[in-house]
Order: structure tokens, then sequence, then C-alpha cells
């Protein structure tokens, strides 16, 4: 059998892309299913993971993250969750619980040091990231968020494969750079048949403290023309605020202040 290219409009194969889903853990009940993307590491794309889950959670819905960023995990070190603590029984593993109740996997919650370095072949990665999704009980999920790594490669394909999208996120930061990279994230979710929900800008700009100035460190913003030509929406546009780099470096992100993912879960209520 030649090896897939992932390009259905090209294939004379009979599979749908049901036939590609991993099952869910028979014990589980997850509702919509939000991946957060990047084209490249260092965007923040964990913290507006965080953020997006936290604000979920405070409008009254059951969140959770899957951490498909399998050897740089950092979702458990912004909810201050420690290592070793994932139990389990005949119906799987339990996820980790917040101390408001959002449900979190990732692999340094199974690790009993969260320094020790995940050496594995994508394969195994990638075989990891479903068995997050098929041999961890959710427990009512209304809203699932899937952290994944930066790129284009295994665990991402993995995912938009396996799970059940029911759109991503992409989030970027001003850079004509990394602009230019995220049109390959763009490219890759057209290919793979992956809606688009919107982007999410970082480090779009800073508040002096002192008189309130808005400064832009990297220009003005490009953004919004960089949605129109992918034909997708602006969902929020962060700050460089030292205070959540603090809540996250503190475990306590879930005690941040501000309106920062209001408009993108709004998004995700009318349109996952």
């Amino acid at each position: 059998m030649a090896e897939c290219s992932h390009d259905c409009s090209n294939c004379s194969s009979k599979c749908s892309k049901a036939d590609l889903l991993a099952p869910m853990n028979s014990a589980s009940k997850v509702k919509k299913v939000i991946g957060v993307v990047s084209g490249k590491g260092g965007v923040g794309k964990s913290l507006v993971t965080s953020m997006l889950a936290v604000t979920m959670q405070r409008r009254g819905y059951k969140a959770a993250i899957l951490d498909a960023d399998i050897t740089g995990p950092s979702i458990p070190k912004a909810f201050g969750l420690g290592c070793g603590i994932i139990e389990g029984s005949e119906l799987g593993m339990f996820p980790a619980l917040t101390k408001t109740g959002i449900e979190v996997m990732s692999v340094n919650l199974l690790l009993d040091d969260a320094s020790k370095p995940v050496v594995w072949r994508g394969p195994v990665i990638a075989g990891t990231v479903k068995q997050f999704w098929s041999e961890v009980v959710w427990n009512e999920v209304d809203y699932m968020f899937v952290d994944m790594p930066p790129g284009t490669g295994d665990v991402p394909l993995t995912v938009f494969q396996s799970l059940p999208l029911d759109g991503i996120i992409i989030v970027t930061s001003p850079q004509d750079l990394v602009s230019l990279i995220v049109e390959k994230v763009v490219n890759m979710a057209k290919l793979m048949d992956i809606k688009v929900l919107g982007l999410v800008e970082n480090y779009s700009y800073i508040v002096c403290p002192d008189c309130g100035k808005v400064i832009r460190p990297y220009g003005e913003s490009k953004i919004n023309a960089l949605a129109e030509s992918y034909g997708t929406s602006v969902l929020a546009q962060l700050p460089i605020d030292p205070e959540l780099a603090s809540h996250c470096d503190k475990g306590v992100i879930e005690l941040f202040e501000g309106d920062y993912m209001e408009r993108a879960c709004d998004f995700i209520e009318k349109n996952a």
C-alpha cells in the first residue's frame, strides 16, 4: 500500500476521515475538541490554551486540556500540578484536576521528575497522544483544548487525523517571519479539512504602567490583514503582560484577571 499523502482529493482509497479517528474511551464524554496550534515555538501557545480553558471554566462549562506537546509540556507548570499524580483503574487513567476543576492530562503528570527529558521517536510520541484520548477517562467535558507542539510534523498530523477536532485556533506574534509560518499551518488545516476558527496574536503590545500609553514593540500589527487573507477572524490580541507570565511561573494561571479571551470564547461557543 502506498504511503498516505493526506491529500484526499487525489486519493483512490475508500477510507473516510472517520476511519482514521482514534476511539474515545468508553467511559469518556467530550462534546467539543479545539486544537491550539502554532507554526513555530515561543509564541505563547500553551498560555493561550490555558487561558481559553480557564475562561470557559469561568463561564460554567466543564473544560479540559489534553497536552499533546509531549517533549515540551508546560501546561502542568501553569496550573501548579505536580509529577506522578495520575491514577487509574480498569476503566483507564484519570486526568488531574486543577484548583477550579479543569481536567488535565500531560506526560509530565506521569513522570516522577519534571526535568527528565522525553527522548522518544515520532511514532511513540504520536501513539502517546492517541493514548491520552483513548485511555484517559474524560468526565463530561464541554470543551477540550488540545495544546499541540509547534510546526506541521508528526503530532499535529496525528491530532488532525485521530481526534474529532471541531476546529483549530492558530497562535501567532506580530513578526513578519511568524506570519509567514502561519500560512503553513493554515494550508495544512485546509489539506486535512480542519476548520480554522481564528487567530490569536500574542506579544501584540505593551501598556506603559505609568502613563497607560500603548506601545507596539514590533510595529503596527498586521493581524487583521493576515486574517482577512486567510478568510478567518482575529479572536484576541494579547499584550506583553509580566503579571500573566508571573501567574504561569507560580502555577496560578487560574487567577489571571482581564477579558483577554472573552471574544475568542464567544466565537467558539457560536461556531465550534
